[in-house]
């Protein structure tokens, strides 16, 4: 399974469109784009953290999971990846921490831009 994992609240600041007034609204927005959108990944893993937990229920919806960081967003993106990979499963993050990039490509999974995604939305 090829697996995407989002750190939604690294996506949404990419780009400066308001979304700090609204964190919730932006989660949604961004939820609704991940689940229209064809990429070449089987599950697509969005992580959202703080007020933007408000936007979208956790939950699976088609191929999309929405996970609510109970602490961090970090630590669940890096447990989200850890877990994919010892399944077996290639993972790819989407963050432009470098920090997290470094974490989750310690547990196997390779990192792409914010800007990527959002390209292919």
């Amino acid at each position: 399974m090829r697996v995407l994992v989002v750190d939604g609240a690294n996506v949404v600041g990419s780009r400066p469109d308001g979304w700090w007034k609204d964190r919730a609204g932006a989660a949604r927005r961004l939820h609704e784009s991940l689940v229209v959108a064809d990429t070449s990944y089987d599950v697509v893993v969005l992580v959202l953290e703080g007020a933007a937990k408000g936007g979208v229920p956790a939950g699976r919806d088609g191929h999309l999971v929405t996970v609510h960081a109970a602490r961090d967003g970090d630590s669940t993106i890096t447990a989200e990846a850890r877990s994919a990979a010892a399944r077996g499963d290639t993972v790819t993050v989407i963050t432009a921490d470098r920090l997290l990039q470094s974490a989750v490509q310690a547990v196997g999974a390779t990192t792409m831009s914010p800007s990527w995604l959002l390209d292919q939305l």
